[in-house]
């Protein structure tokens, strides 16, 4: 007899990222994978959201309560519905050697959240996983997001309920929207920081980014561009940081990365980092708001 290894390729290495869309639509992706060996392969396409233990697995302390180092969770925010986030088409079959098939995993948000993640598996004779496919995506209610800096919120969906007039969050979310076209309160927190690397040759300025996206919809009537500012720019170069493009506009469909640059000034005290508060501003069908908290240090090399 002849012993053999069944092999087995995929075009999605690491995660598959849906990207955002606007919560009640959905969006496809196409994975693909390639029967590498000589024997036919009988497959089937699993997701972690739909595992017949799933509940036996989440008997285990709440994600918030556990340090970021240590999270594990893989099954994100799930739909109001019931209804999969996430599916793919076909589930089984089998794969002649040689062969190669396409899947269509598909993410249809009901609602607003960042969270939405799950996991596909590809199983072979029914126990053996060949391949891990980490799902990710995230859905808004209004066609623009922001993006970037250092995570300071927990990746868990709060179910919670405001008071009607208490607060302008809406529930279940990590912003809310500014209620007026100049808003008083920012609704959202963004750390960026900013590390110069003292010693490097040559030296080069500390950097970093925020995301900004303007989704494009068959639900939205107007084909309204995003107005996007970050203020007050005078602060900022007073404390030695330059941005690339502190205003401008995104059409439908477009993304921009607004980038900051800082290079520290002659007097400063290396061990006292700098501090800078920046608002950020979008405008489109509605106005909201960022406060985004510019942290600045020197490190060693």
């Amino acid at each position: 007899g002849h012993g053999v290894v069944p092999g087995m390729v995929c075009s999605v290495e690491g995660v598959l990222d849906m990207g955002y869309v606007m919560a009640g639509e959905k969006v496809t992706s196409t994975v693909r994978i390639q029967n590498t060996s000589s024997l036919t392969l009988p497959y089937s396409l699993q997701l972690d959201s739909l595992s017949p233990t799933r509940d036996r697995d989440r008997q285990e302390l709440p994600a918030f309560l556990t340090p970021s180092v240590q999270r594990t969770e893989i099954v994100g925010t799930q739909n109001y519905s019931g209804l999969s986030v996430f599916s793919v088409f076909p589930t089984e079959g089998e794969l002649e050697a040689g062969k190669s098939q396409e899947f269509l995993v598909t993410f249809s948000p009901d609602h607003e959240s960042l969270y939405y993640s799950d996991r596909l598996r590809v199983v072979l004779f029914g126990k053996q996983t060949a391949h891990e496919i980490p799902l990710k995506g995230a859905a808004r209610e209004s066609p623009m997001f922001v993006e970037g800096g250092v995570p300071l919120d927990v990746p868990v969906e709060s179910l919670a309920v405001t008071a009607p007039g208490a607060s302008q969050e809406a529930p279940g979310r990590g912003w809310s929207v500014c209620p007026h076209a100049e808003p008083q309160e920012p609704v959202r927190s963004l750390l960026l920081l900013l590390e110069y690397v003292a010693g490097g040759d040559p030296a080069e300025p500390a950097r970093a980014e925020l995301r900004l996206g303007a989704l494009d919809s068959p639900l939205l009537a107007a084909k309204k561009a995003v107005e996007f500012s970050l203020e007050p720019v005078p602060e900022l170069e007073q404390a030695g940081m330059e941005l690339e493009e502190p205003r401008g506009a995104l059409d439908r469909g477009q993304e921009r990365r607004v980038c900051v640059s800082w290079v520290p000034p002659r007097d400063l005290q290396v061990s006292d980092p700098s501090l800078v508060t920046a608002l950020l501003t979008l405008k489109g069908d509605t106005t909201e708001c960022y406060r985004v908290l510019l942290m600045a240090r020197v490190v060693s090399a």
